[in-house]
């Protein structure tokens, strides 16, 4: 085996990296916005001292821009958007939530917006038009250079959710009969290589990948060796119409950096890297969070929405809770006689309802993600079921036990113990079959199961609560 020459001198120590000029009052130590910082550049654009604010902002990341933009309220936005306005960072438009998007897209205009966008990669481009609605895309698409309008609106063309419109055009394919030393020569030399990119394509004269060699093996490899020797031929390729999340589990599963996106003749069109997908995934699993919570879209849960539109986008969800709570009411009314006789029902029965709910709510997050990163499918689903069952029987023993000792010192009476014991033990049970049947009874019918199965799932286990500790409770006590 080879081995490297041993240095003639000994390395020079290694001197941590500096920030730029601005970051070290503008960020704290986790990474983040300093409060104090943001407040200078309020303070300075209240006192209208804009050479202040320029040279306040002028060195932060664009991502960093972007949360100071978010921070800001509607006016001192436009007044920090007047002041960048010469010098506006494109890549901070696609890091802005969309309703602080449309104001600075607003604030810049027409012309602004389009010698922006212009400056943007495709994907980012296509993901910002993306957001405008129809006439406000035609009148931008009007003052954009024809090769940047021809690949917005390629991009466009595909469905808003499929690897299409997540791709990047922008990528680096060679001949397969190249050598590495063409290779590295054609990257020196030509305008057209992306900003950012980690592999070589490697293409038969029909354009269609044949391999990729990541940018490692083109800098070690010697000039007369051949890319075609050297590529790794088992390479993924990405039709345009796969999902997204599809893309994202794909790449989780083969550790991928980049892989090529083809058309239905198999041509390589563009290129999906890990930076995308590492938003596919934030924006995926932030969104089965918020719909488990009732809030069914990231925008729904924006802090920037005004009142009235964040209202209205949760009526919906609370009118369907409210129709499940007079469900829930309803079984509660059938033993109305019952409690009138015992108070002590009224004062327990919600114990049992809510620990189901809860055990519900547990069984179906962690049926929910597993259903999301596939290592939940129908080989195991019994097996999980199963699983889910018996944890919920262990769990309703243990609280059988502490809840049933509770009622009988508070009451002095060990049936009433007795009662709500055997009930919590079955509604415990319950929970746990429900939080694994909901969700993949949702996904079976064509149905998102993050976006119900909470509303379900504590339907069940509040009915079958109140059902079965009262019904139990009205034939042994009464």
């Amino acid at each position: 085996m080879a081995s490297a020459e041993p240095p003639t001198s000994p390395p020079a120590p290694f001197t941590p990296p500096t920030l730029r000029r601005g970051q070290e009052s503008a960020l704290d130590e986790s990474f983040d916005l300093d409060a104090g910082f943001v407040e200078s550049v309020i303070s300075a654009l209240l006192a209208h001292d804009e050479p202040q604010a320029r040279a306040l902002v002028a060195d932060l990341h664009h991502a960093d821009m972007a949360d100071l933009l978010e921070r800001l309220d509607r006016e001192s936005r436009r007044q920090l958007v007047d002041v960048i306005r010469a010098d506006f960072n494109a890549d901070v438009l696609p890091e802005l939530v969309t309703n602080v998007r449309d104001e600075v897209m607003d604030a810049l205009g027409f012309e602004n917006l389009a010698a922006t966008l212009d400056e943007l990669d495709s994907d980012d481009a296509v993901y910002v038009a993306g957001k405008l609605g129809a006439d406000e895309r035609e009148k931008l698409l009007e003052r954009l250079p024809q090769t940047t309008r021809a690949h917005i609106e390629q991009g466009l063309a595909y469905g808003e959710d499929s690897a299409g419109r997540l791709m990047q055009r922008e990528l680096v394919a060679v001949p397969n009969y190249w050598t590495v030393g063409e290779t590295i020569d054609y990257l020196r030399s030509t305008q057209n290589v992306p900003d950012k990119f980690y592999a070589v394509f490697v293409v038969d004269p029909r354009h269609r990948p044949q391999g990729m060699v990541e940018l490692h093996r083109v800098l070690t490899s010697k000039r007369p060796v051949r890319m075609k020797d050297i590529a790794d031929k088992d390479l993924e390729t990405i039709p345009t119409d796969m999902d997204k999340e599809e893309v994202a589990f794909l790449f989780r599963q083969r550790d991928l950096t980049a892989a090529p996106v083809v058309d239905k003749s198999g041509r390589l069109i563009g290129q999906i890297t890990i930076d995308d997908v590492v938003d596919v995934i934030d924006e995926e699993a932030g969104e089965d969070f918020l719909k488990l919570a009732g809030v069914r879209t990231t925008e729904d849960s924006s802090l920037y929405r005004t009142i009235m539109a964040t209202a209205q986008s949760r009526f919906l969800w609370l009118f369907l809770n409210l129709g499940t709570a007079f469900a829930a009411s309803a079984v509660i009314g059938v033993f109305e006689d019952s409690i009138a006789k015992l108070s002590a029902l009224a004062i327990l029965m919600p114990i049992c309802a809510s620990m189901g709910g809860n055990a519900g709510t547990q069984t179906l997050a962690t049926v929910v993600r597993s259903m999301a990163t596939r290592e939940l499918n129908a080989s195991n689903a019994m097996r999980v079921a199963w699983k889910e069952l018996f944890v919920g029987l262990i769990n309703g023993f243990l609280f059988a036990a502490i809840t049933g000792v509770l009622a009988y010192f508070w009451f002095d009476d060990g049936q009433l113990g007795m009662v709500i014991g055997v009930a919590m033990i079955i509604n415990l049970a319950v929970a746990g079959i429900a939080g694994m049947a909901v969700p993949l009874a949702l996904e079976r019918m064509g149905a998102d199961p993050a976006d119900s199965a909470t509303v379900f799932v504590t339907t069940v286990t509040d009915i079958v609560g109140f059902f079965t500790f009262l019904g139990m409770a009205t034939w042994v006590l009464l």
